[in-house]
């Protein structure tokens, strides 16, 4: 161990069940946060990687969900990683920055020498202790994750220009309209305290702005809708855009995956990406297919210990099944999520696909997709409790909990 100077926190934005509503279906059963993807729910994979921080003290989730959706993960995953682990509730939305300052003193309880700060809706290998490295050696007052992506998607992000040689962040802006770099940032920082200094800074010269003047009544409605006061402060347009260029911010380019999920299609992907990764990192987790009792299994698949699989099924690749699942004799399973209690009967197929808790997919029936992640229909989703009858096809559609099909869909929504 290292000094006590030396100790990290780890702060993960969760978010909250407003923000939740892309992920429809999936997000009416459970906090998106803890959707299973590769049969760890989204937030482990982010709270895995701390793990690999030297001196790493606590670990901080910081969203609006209700403390009890948390409680039993919380309690499950400190246990386990033998981290103190602790959910923290907003009252309010804050802002980004501003939610980090809010439990400022909370989380300088250790005397941290460096704060990460990531997103749970983030997905990639989570370099953390690199760029604590990097951190070190810049100075400054934080490293932002960054990565290459086309110019086309990148409006989708917030772009930046950093420094070639020294990796300095020299110009940063939010979602712009017209192209600025096919660099953006990819929600991972590690930041040393003064960032809270630079956060109360903001807050501070707002607070003396609105005590100026009198707002217009268009600025006051735009104020009232954003937030009652002045302690909303966002990260990206409120503290990386004023302090680029400024030799205080420094990039580390990712040059591994990184993707976001906003939706269940790319809940599917980021599923896929995570299986392949535990080749590398947690092959234990991976089903072998060894022996004549078992499966036929190809590329990356994860069983959960309690499903119950047939010999004759056809597993993978990119397939992961959840506690309590049934697969029937001579299912075939393809890049697909199969979530708790599902049961995929006699010779279905499962293509592209997220099958809800407690579904059912009946004998020679077919639920799949393109499998286009980007598209709104281009993975089939079935929500809790949908039971697919015999000799069904679902291609390229949506449902609803609580719904039978006993004829064809293709292309549809059905609520």
């Amino acid at each position: 161990m290292g000094s006590s100077e030396e100790k990290v926190v780890a702060v993960i934005m969760v978010g909250g069940p407003t923000k939740g509503t892309r992920f429809r279906p999936l997000s009416l059963n459970v906090a998106k946060p803890l959707f299973p993807l590769a049969g760890q729910p989204m937030v482990h994979h982010p709270i895995s990687a701390c793990k690999r921080i030297p001196n790493l003290a606590q670990i901080y989730l910081l969203g609006f969900y209700e403390e009890r959706e948390f409680a039993l993960y919380v309690s499950s995953i400190s246990n386990e990683l033998k981290i103190p682990v602790r959910y923290l509730r907003e009252d309010k939305p804050h802002g980004s920055a501003g939610g980090l300052y809010n439990f400022r003193d909370l989380i300088m309880e250790d005397s941290p020498s460096h704060i990460i700060l990531l997103n749970c809706d983030v997905c990639c290998r989570f370099p953390l202790p690199e760029m604590l490295e990097a951190q070190k050696s810049h100075g400054g007052t934080g490293t932002i994750l960054v990565s290459k992506v086309s110019a086309e998607s990148a409006s989708q992000f917030g772009e930046l220009i950093a420094d070639p040689d020294t990796k300095e962040l020299l110009h940063y802006t939010e979602k712009p309209e017209t192209f600025v770099s096919d660099l953006i940032n990819c929600g991972v920082y590690v930041f040393t305290p003064d960032i809270f200094t630079v956060i109360q800074g903001v807050s501070s010269q707002w607070k003396n702005r609105a005590n100026m003047r009198r707002l217009s009544s268009f600025e006051a409605l735009q104020s009232a809708t954003r937030s009652p006061s002045t302690d909303f402060v966002r990260l990206d347009q409120d503290i990386l855009s004023p302090l680029a260029g400024k030799k205080r911010l420094y990039t580390y380019e990712t040059m591994d995956f990184w993707e976001q999920i906003k939706t269940p299609g790319m809940s599917l992907k980021c599923s896929s990406l995570y299986l392949a990764q535990y080749r590398r990192t947690s092959p234990h987790l991976l089903a072998s297919g060894d022996g004549s009792k078992s499966a036929t299994i190809s590329g990356d698949v994860y069983i959960h210990p309690s499903a119950k699989v047939h010999p004759t099924a056809k597993i993978g690749p990119s397939v992961s099944i959840s506690a309590n699942a049934c697969i029937g004799p001579g299912a075939r399973l393809i890049n697909c999520i199969i979530l708790d209690g599902v049961e995929v009967m006699e010779n279905g197929v499962v293509i592209h696909a997220i099958v809800g808790w407690k579904s059912s997919v009946g004998k020679w029936s077919r639920v799949q997709a393109s499998g286009d992640f980007n598209a709104k229909l281009g993975v089939t989703i079935l929500g809790e409790a949908v039971h697919v009858e015999d000799e069904v096809v679902v291609i390229n559609s949506i449902v609803l909990p609580n719904k039978t099909l006993n004829l064809s869909v293709q292309e549809e929504v059905i609520l």
